[in-house]
């Protein structure tokens, strides 16, 4: 028959028995459509029935009586009702915007076109069509959202309200000056209702048609769904205020409500209470669909490489050999043509359906039915067309349409006049606004929703890829640039608080965008730049040079609809630039001063938004809160500071029992209320950074200046908040522990006390609006008495210390310990560490008490406070560190302790002037007290692998300790009290005890002080010994006893202090108490030989402190050239000279006696070896001796009677001296052997 090709086969009509085929399960479909296009179609959604099925009519059936089921709901239809019939062609505004809100995950990425497949079809068949096409494009990111933009339709309604004059205005001046309203013809409305008619038949199963009761027939012209002119005209808004609701997205309402996090906004855009009046989005009554998906199914489209989410409401059933088909009513008498050819075509691929079912009926009587299938339907006669230009016509008007749709957020208007080939597109936002304000699109309200929700739906995603954050961030600052504060204050403070999110304030300090350039001016993000110069070439129709004059609003022209046929003439020049590229910021305070300017944009929106405005005081956001300070003399101190800690705490307390109101007026629940508390979270955090990154770059006062900030947010969080969360409480923590932090950093750097103060002082704008902003809610004084700045180094520490115990409080009263242990372990650190601090303040004030007192003997009571304040300090700061197991600071605060009763124990000892004095038994008493307290340090370290250093230091303070004993008991013996023989005895131990804690032999820089500290202990001893010695009568096994140990300790003594290269003195020192220590051993021998012997050994002794005489040399020398020299004037030389003068003085007196006893001992030599020589008549080696030793006596005659000589020159002459006896000592040993 005409109108089909010959491969398309005729049906015979079934005379009564009607086929039933299973419906198609919706999918990914690979149907092949020949070699020129590909395509492809997944199902994403469908509220079709699982199962459906078609039946062949009888041939004769009358279409124009109604079946017994028209427009009556059926189970086969399932929930999608009369719509899965297809007989609503018309597409609704914002349709678009329903499907992006529901698929939001591919909006601004994967999809290129987001449309009804009315909308696309007729893009498609621009070329073939002469009639007008009116669309309204967005962009977002990379996918264009297309919707029908009926003019007609707007102007009617512009005609009744007056909303659209500016629209309808610059309509009727450039395109057309004469428009009517177009009505629809009868014979229009008799096919629509055919239609409808024959599907219904076509889904009755019962066998035969049914007509309604003749009631119904009145409904025939008017009762098709969805095409009466009301129906259409209620589709249209009027222009936006605020929404009350515009979550549609089922997965919206449960997304979580963490306060720490934003998810909770994302689907209660809009949930503003009643009390604000607000009006609805929609305004065509309550069963409006608002911005709902109301598309039977919605299909991701692939068509070559455009990939395009379609909305479609074709029916489709089971039948023939294929899976789905779908079924067509077409009048035998009219031939398809090429437009319904494509329609067809296109229905089919997008719907993914390999074959067509047409019924043909002449005046509403069913003839007959064919099937073809989708790839034989460009070749029907009569509508031939090729696929392939089908494809180049995608393509160009995608291409055309995404290198002119360049902004995001703007209404783009795509139109085409009946009959003409010019297709021109309009920016109408800039039009709008040319006239009118902004608010008058229609559109701005829905495209800010959805940026708000792309972006929403990405910050979901945020952590699993960050790269976003620079989309995100555009999409939520081309969403603002849209929103009037007036009008739209909830969605405003969402995205503020959004845009604050992505700067993550608890990220590590290293940033991991610093490659890429800041892209903070940038309106368009995506785009290289905001409009691409066109090639004149390639895209000549971009060009407005050659349009004539009333086209010079067009933003871009295509000048005949033919050139989209002509392959890839349109370009995309409009390069999509890779979201990873825009780093949102670098640096932690530049990261948090953007937080806090979009915190402040949001604070100010949910302000304005709250009631009650004219209740609260007025006061200037400009000037400088003034904050309530004492004065620190009437404070009282850490006694106020006792009391505050103790309201503070009272009131975190609190929290579990009362319920907390706002001062401004906002109703707990409400979106105000959450939005602010979330805001003013964000900001305490920000400020907590700011305080964290001043305290580094050790810029004291401005820290505290920060973390007064923080506090005073989270003074307000906590007026507001009806609960505390954990991790706000363990954030509070976080925020008291870092003031600590600060008041002891100013504490120990007080010289720089007024720089830091005018850092404290200094407050930026945008600190004082927030402020300002938190007034609303809360005094903020809750925590003043942490973030003020002292002048009084005892009130800063006292201060530093509450705030680690109010850590410590907060996480003991709400069970956080085990949750949070290494913020528990940080806080008690730090407790015990300002425990010392303050330990070891009030110690050394009492120090210096004790240094100033000179006339009384007696302690006085401030010094005894101080110690019990000292040493109760100490105490609970070791307490805290042994509660953590930490052995090395407990030490630390062991060994103080021990070092506090040192203090006492010298408070104790007589005045200068006593000649009297003796050791006291407090003296003894607090030094062994020390003595336990540095064992106990000991104990606790348990090994010196442990903490070496700590080990060392603990071990000399114990020697020290030992040692400063020993030597008062043995300079100041307190004979009243005990014996001789006891004081010795316990001067010894303790002696041996200092020596057993003085590491000589391990090197580190504290080995010269032990070494030196071993040979005072061993010169001590021996000279102890020595004394005994002379003193002691009777027993001579003691006496021999300590003969034996006072050259024992005598010559341990030299040793050490031969390794030593600066005490040559007491070297010198201890070699003369060694010779007279002979003398005295000489004195009490008979005979010569012993004697002799005894001569020979104290002048060989003599003969060894030959290098102590030459450190003194050098070191003399050394002064004497550099005075020759000049280095050093008169008044420099003067103190130099009074200090070696001292040294001198001892040298000269050690260099008299040593004089005297050599010149004593060689006369001795010389009597004794003459008297030896008579009697035996002499030999060799003692004549040689003899000889020797006279002419070292003559010379040394002659030196100590020449009173001109220096004293170097002195030391020169008993050098050559011991030189020549050290020559014959080994000689002379061996004659007298």
């Amino acid at each position: 028959m005409k109108g089909l090709s010959r491969t398309s086969r005729p049906l015979p009509l079934k005379p009564q028995k009607r086929q039933l085929i299973s419906l198609w399960k919706p999918g990914l479909g690979a149907v092949p459509w020949g070699n020129e296009v590909k395509s492809s179609a997944v199902v994403k959604y469908s509220s079709a029935p699982p199962q459906a099925a078609f039946a062949w009519l009888q041939e004769k059936t009358d279409l124009k009586l109604p079946p017994a089921n028209w427009l009556r709901e059926s189970a086969k239809l399932g929930p999608a009702g009369t719509t899965v019939l297809g007989n609503n062609k018309k597409s609704t505004p914002f349709s678009s915007f329903g499907m992006a809100y529901d698929f939001i995950d591919s909006i601004g990425n994967d999809v290129d076109v987001v449309s009804d497949s009315e909308n696309i079809k007729k893009l498609l068949k621009i070329p073939y069509s002469k009639s007008h096409v009116s669309m309204a494009v967005h962009r977002i990111g990379r996918t264009l959202l297309l919707d029908e933009l009926d003019i007609q339709e707007l102007f009617m309604r512009s005609s009744q309200t007056g909303d659209w004059t500016w629209l309808k205005e610059f309509y009727q001046r450039l395109i057309d000056q004469k428009w009517q309203r177009k009505k629809k013809s009868k014979e229009h409305w008799y096919q629509k209702a055919i239609l409808s008619k024959f599907l219904y038949y076509s889904i009755n199963g019962d066998g035969a048609a049914q007509p309604v009761p003749s009631s119904s027939k009145q409904h025939e012209e008017s009762a098709v769904p969805g095409e009466s002119d009301e129906a259409g005209r209620a589709s249209w808004p009027a222009p936006f205020e605020m929404p009350s609701s515009l979550s549609e997205d089922p997965g919206a309402s449960n997304q979580g409500s963490v306060p720490l996090e934003p998810s909770y906004i994302v689907g209660h855009v809009a949930s503003a209470p009643k009390e604000q009046n607000l009006t609805t989005l929609f305004n065509d009554g309550e069963n409006s669909q608002g911005l709902k998906n109301d598309f039977v199914r919605n299909i991701l489209w692939t068509f070559e490489d455009i990939h395009m989410l379609v909305g479609s409401n074709m029916p489709i059933f089971g039948g023939g050999r294929y899976p789905a088909v779908s079924l067509r009513l077409r009048d035998n008498n009219k031939p398809i043509n090429v437009l319904t050819g494509i329609d067809y075509w296109l229905d089919n691929l997008i719907c993914n359906v390999p074959e067509l079912v047409m019924c043909f009926h002449v005046n509403g009587i069913v003839q007959k039915y064919e099937m073809i299938k989708t790839e034989d339907i460009p070749n029907l006669e009569n509508s031939n067309f090729s696929t392939k230009v089908i494809k180049d016509i995608a393509q160009n008007i995608l291409s055309f349409l995404k290198s002119n749709c360049t902004k995001e957020g703007h209404t783009y208007w795509l139109f085409k006049a009946s009959g003409s080939d010019i297709v021109k597109l309009y920016d109408l936002t800039t039009l709008c606004e040319e006239t009118e304000d902004k608010y008058q699109n229609p559109f701005t309200m829905p495209v800010a929703i959805l940026l708000y929700k792309v972006a929403c739906n990405m910050m979901l995603k945020k952590n699993q890829n960050k790269k976003h954050y620079g989309t995100i961030r555009t999409l939520l600052l081309n969403c603002l640039k849209l929103l009037d504060n007036g009008r739209h204050p909830q969605i405003i403070a969402s995205a503020n608080y959004m845009l604050s999110e992505l700067f993550q304030l608890d990220e590590p300090k290293k940033e991991d965008n610093t490659d890429f350039p800041i892209n903070g001016n940038s309106d368009e993000s995506y785009s290289e730049e905001e409009e691409e110069m066109p090639d004149s070439d390639e895209n000549g129709s971009y060009s407005n040079s050659s349009d004539p004059p009333d086209d010079n609003k067009a933003v871009a022209i295509i000048k005949s609809v033919g050139e989209l046929s002509v392959p890839e003439k349109y370009k995309s020049v409009h390069r999509i630039r890779p979201s990873c590229a825009f780093p949102v910021c670098h640096g932690a305070e530049e990261r948090c001063r953007l937080v806090l300017s979009y915190v402040l944009e949001g604070l100010k929106s949910v302000d304005s938004s709250v009631k009650k405005e004219s209740d609260l005081p007025a006061a200037d956001p400009s000037t400088p809160i003034p904050l309530k300070y004492e004065d620190e003399s009437t404070s009282g101190g850490p006694e106020c500071l006792e009391k505050q800690m103790a309201l503070f705490l009272d009131k975190m307390g609190s929290f579990q029992k009362d319920k907390h109101s706002s001062q401004s007026g906002m109703i707990p629940g409400s979106w105000q209320y959450k939005m602010k508390l979330q805001l003013i979270l964000k900001s305490s955090k920000a400020y907590y950074v700011l305080s964290d990154a001043a305290m580094i770059l050790q810029k004291y006062g401005r820290a505290l200046r920060y973390i007064k900030l923080a506090l005073q947010c989270h003074d307000t969080y906590c007026c507001l908040s009806a609960s505390m969360l954990p991790e706000v409480l363990v954030f509070l923590c976080q925020c008291l522990t870092l003031c600590g932090d600060i008041q002891l950093m100013l504490a120990q750097n007080a010289n720089n006390r007024a720089a830091y103060l005018e850092e404290y002082n200094y407050q930026t704008k945008e600190d004082q609006e927030i402020l300002h902003s938190l007034h609303r809610e809360s005094s903020c004084q809750v925590f003043a008495w942490a973030t003020d700045l002292s002048t009084d180094l005892e009130c800063q520490l006292s201060v530093s210390c509450k705030c680690y115990e109010a850590a410590y409080e907060i996480l003991l009263f709400s069970n956080l310990k085990k949750q949070n242990p290494e913020q528990h372990v940080q806080v008690l650190k730090r407790m015990g560490n300002i425990r010392n601090e303050i330990g070891v303040f009030y110690m050394n004030q009492a120090a210096a008490v004790q240094t100033e007192r000179v006339v009384s003997k007696n302690v006085s009571t401030t010094e005894q406070q101080l110690w019990k304040k000292s040493f109760s300090c100490f105490e609970k700061g070791i307490q805290n560190f042994e509660s953590i197991d930490d052995a090395t600071n407990a030490a630390l605060l062991l060994c103080n302790t021990g070092r506090l009763m040192r203090i006492c124990a010298q408070a104790h000892c007589a005045t200068e002037g006593d000649f009297k004095r003796e050791f006291s038994p407090e003296e003894a008493l607090y030094y062994n007290k020390a003595i336990d307290y540095y064992l106990k340090a000991l104990r606790s370290l348990g090994k010196r692998e442990m903490h070496p250093a700590v080990w060392d230091s603990v071990n000399w303070e114990l020697s020290t300790t030992y040692f400063t004993m020993a030597t008062l008991q043995q300079d100041y013996a307190p004979l009243s009290r005990k014996a001789q023989e006891q004081i010795e005895k316990e001067v010894s131990e303790a002696m041996m005890k200092s020596l057993k804690y003085c590491d000589v032999d391990t090197v580190s820089p504290r080995q010269p002080l032990c070494q030196y500290r071993a040979a005072t202990i061993h010169h001590r001893l021996a000279s102890m010994y020595h004394s005994c010695l002379r003193n002691q009568v009777g027993d001579e096994h003691l006496r021999k006893q300590h003969r034996v140990l006072a050259d024992l300790h005598y010559s341990k003594a030299v040793r050490l202090f031969q390794l030593l290269k600066d005490a040559p003195c007491e070297l010198l020192r201890v070699q003369l108490e060694r010779v007279a220590f002979a003398e005295f051993q000489m004195a009490s021998q008979n005979s010569s030989a012993g004697k002799l012997k005894t001569l020979f050994g104290a002048l060989d002794i003599m003969a060894k402190t030959k290098c102590a005489f030459q450190l003194i040399r050098k070191d003399l020398a050394a002064e004497s050239e550099q005075i020759s020299k000049g280095e050093s004037n008169a008044e420099s030389i003067s103190p130099n000279e009074s200090s070696t003068a001292l040294n001198k003085e001892e040298v000269m007196k050690l260099l008299s006696i040593f004089e005297s006893r050599m010149s004593f001992l060689l006369l001795q030599s010389i009597k004794l070896l003459t008297s030896t020589k008579k009697k035996t008549g002499g030999v060799n080696e003692e004549e040689v001796t003899l000889k020797t030793n006279k002419q070292v006596y003559s010379l040394l005659l002659r030196a100590t009677a020449n009173k001109s000589m220096t004293l170097l020159e002195r030391i020169e002459v008993i050098l050559n001296l011991l030189e020549q006896l050290s020559q014959n000592s080994e000689a002379s040993n061996g004659g007298i052997q």
